[in-house]
Formats: structure tokens, C-alpha cells, sequence
């Protein structure tokens, strides 16, 4: 058996695969975990890996592969010609050990931020570096002196955005 790759209808890469799996197919989504400006915060959310893909495992003698095309979030098997486009097993198996999280953050050093909540709350300052999952250093101005203090990513929105 094959993976082949599936394109969906857009933002409907969890209907098409709920439903694949549903009709008894197995079909694989990766997913990462993203950092996003939402409300003008910094949130972690999860979305596909490949926006609008996903995989599917087929045999190509005894599977039906008619029901696939009318599956609702479905908008069509990705083909080369006639072909369908084939994804290698190594090539599955490599994304579904890859962790969910990704390596890239919305802050970078240097960054201007200002806090949104807390004692703190209008303070703006320049983000220094992430200090573990949720957390963040930024250097603030206090006294006519630089300051590092630590605060929840939630609290912080970045300027220049």
C-alpha cells in the first residue's frame, strides 16, 4: 500500500479527514503547533502541517478510490497526468515522528513589545529572549535603567505588527 496526497476544499482539512476515516480509509494529517497574533496577543494554535493536504494509504488493486473524489472536504486526488501523486512510506513515517512543535517564534530579539495585562500593563519594552514554553525576558526602562524582566507570552503584544 501507497500514501497518496489528497487536496481539500479550503479550511476543510479536519471534515475531509474525519470523513476519509470515517468511509474506512486511512488517511494522516501532520499537524504543527504555531504562534499566531490573535487580538493583538501572541497565541499558540495547531494547524495542518501542509495547509490543504493531507495523505491517504491505498492499494491501487483493491481499494475503491470513487468514493474519495464526493467526500465532503475533499476537492480532489493531486495527479501528475493520470498518476496519482504517490508520497514515499519513509517519507510518512519521518513527518509522523517529527514533534508538533515548530522552531519558529512571531518574537525575535529585539523586538518591540508592550504588556497587556498585569502590574505591568502599558509597559512597553524590547523582548530579549523566550525563557522556556509560555514565558519571555523583555528589558524594560525603569529609573533611567534597563531591566529584565520576565513575563507570560500571553501578556505581550508585539509593536510593528
Amino acid at each position: 500500500m501507497k500514501w497518496y496526497v489528497i487536496h481539500t476544499r479550503p479550511r476543510q482539512e479536519e471534515r475531509a479527514l474525519e470523513n476519509l476515516t470515517r468511509q474506512g480509509y486511512k488517511a494522516w494529517m501532520p499537524w504543527l503547533e504555531v504562534e499566531k497574533i490573535r487580538g493583538g496577543r501572541i497565541t499558540k494554535v495547531i494547524e495542518p502541517m501542509f495547509s490543504r493536504y493531507l495523505f491517504i494509504q491505498l492499494d491501487q488493486v483493491t481499494t475503491n478510490w470513487g468514493p474519495i473524489r464526493s467526500t465532503l472536504g475533499v476537492s480532489k486526488l493531486v495527479t501528475f497526468g493520470n498518476q496519482a501523486a504517490s508520497i514515499s512510506n519513509e517519507f510518512v513515517e519521518i513527518l509522523q515522528r517529527t514533534p508538533l512543535q515548530d522552531s519558529k517564534h512571531i518574537l525575535k530579539q529585539g523586538d518591540e513589545v508592550e504588556i497587556m495585562q498585569g502590574p505591568l500593563k502599558g509597559v512597553k519594552g524590547i523582548f530579549d529572549q523566550q525563557d522556556g514554553e509560555l514565558r519571555a525576558m523583555i528589558l524594560i526602562e525603569l529609573i533611567n535603567q534597563s531591566h529584565k524582566v520576565q513575563v507570560s507570552m500571553q501578556e505581550l503584544r508585539p509593536l510593528n505588527y
